[in-house]
């Protein structure tokens, strides 16, 4: 049984760029054309559906500046599932070792360290939910026995963008022993991975016991544990109540403990490192929108111009084909075929941005942010 779920909220999600920037990241997206529902919430929605009713807990971690988005998210739940979900806002962004350090903290001095957690991500699309029911609770048993559990996706094509996860001996069903994880590959090397049928895209998701996790901090990345591990448990005049939900944000000591925990990433610091590592090969289908071909595809409808969830102006069109616009002040297209636009005028507080690439080119989205990066500009991002 999985006990709680930590759902990871930060980030800035640029491959989106301009509508998700470090003030509005990716997750905080409609994931559908009408809206009506985010990234992040249909991530909130599997974690309830995950966690027991009767001492489950869903724990969210993300950003201060971010905390607005997550509590408008979460207000829409009813009583009874608010008071089944803590909030933590980070005093920094540390990556998602301190992250998840954190959260097992918290959870071991406030439900006990044998508790079994699950790691979701905030800005995938995962369906069905009842297959990722069923393969949660395989890792629940596998995470009982005090094993870490990913998630492998078995790979379409030699993807570039994720990592991967090397097989081992199959141990039961779909799940495999982990021989190894590797960083985002070149071109080759993905393809290579695809024709050896070993290998699969690393989702990120992971399910562990609390106290088994503390140990291989303990063992394999102590500078990131340490000052988690020293925390006292919060007492209730560390929470306040924002529209009927717990934000932990008076932690005696989290400020101090993220200043002294290390910038690293999961991966890096304990999944690459672990000796007692197992994989479940999801059933359910996992997408990643990691490009604007990718979103303006799950938000297109039939027509030769498109508009996406987040547009709130008028699209005007003559003579055009295949385009998909996402802005919020109006828009005039003429003569012109296969382009996506994106605008950003500034009402929502962030600088104003706009983005023209062509369909079918929009992983230079990511060449141009680095660019911005470069530059004095980086208020955009």
């Amino acid at each position: 049984m999985i006990n709680d779920c930590l759902i990871m909220a930060g980030g800035s999600g640029l491959r989106l760029w301009p509508a998700s920037s470090s003030r509005k990241p990716k997750q905080f997206l409609p994931a559908a054309k009408d809206g009506t529902e985010s990234f992040f919430s249909l991530s909130l929605e599997r974690a309830l559906q995950v966690i027991p009713e009767n001492d489950g807990r869903v724990i969210v971690i993300t950003g201060k500046t971010h905390m607005p988005f997550v509590i408008t998210a979460c207000s829409k739940l009813s009583t009874a599932e608010k008071k089944r979900i803590v909030l933590i806002p980070e005093p920094e962004a540390k990556s998602t070792a301190p992250a998840i350090a954190c959260a097992i903290a918290y959870a071991g001095k406030t439900g006990g360290w044998n508790r079994t957690m699950l790691v979701l991500t905030s800005d995938h699309i995962i369906k069905p939910l009842d297959v990722f029911l069923k393969n949660s609770n395989t890792a629940a048993r596998y995470a009982e026995q005090n094993k870490l559990v990913v998630f492998g996706i078995s790979p379409s094509s030699p993807e570039t963008g994720y990592g991967y996860i090397e097989t081992a001996e199959k141990l039961a069903g779909d799940v495999y022993g982990a021989a190894a994880f590797r960083e985002k590959p070149d071109r080759k090397t993905a393809e290579q991975f695809l024709a050896s049928k070993k290998y699969f895209w690393n989702s990120g998701m992971f399910a562990f016991r609390c106290d088994f996790l503390a140990d291989e901090y303990r063992r394999l990345a102590a500078d990131v544990f340490r000052s988690f591990e020293k925390l006292k448990a919060p007492d209730k005049n560390s929470y306040t109540k924002t529209k009927g939900l717990y934000v932990l944000d008076a932690w005696t000591g989290l400020k101090k403990a993220y200043k002294q925990s290390t910038v690293i990433s999961f991966d890096y610091a304990i999944a690459e490192k672990s000796t007692q590592t197992v994989m479940i090969r999801a059933g359910f289908d996992w997408i990643d929108i990691g490009s604007w071909d990718d979103y303006a595809g799950l938000l297109s409808g039939n027509s030769p111009v498109s508009s996406g969830g987040n547009t709130v102006a008028d699209v005007y069109t003559a003579g055009t084909d295949g385009c998909f616009v996402d802005s919020d002040i109006p828009v005039a297209l003429a003569g012109v075929e296969d382009l996506i636009v994106v605008i950003r005028s500034g009402k929502e507080g962030s600088p104003p941005a706009a983005l023209i690439t062509k369909r079918g080119k929009t992983q230079l989205v990511r060449d141009i942010v680095e660019k911005i990066k470069q530059s004095d500009k980086t208020d955009i991002l």
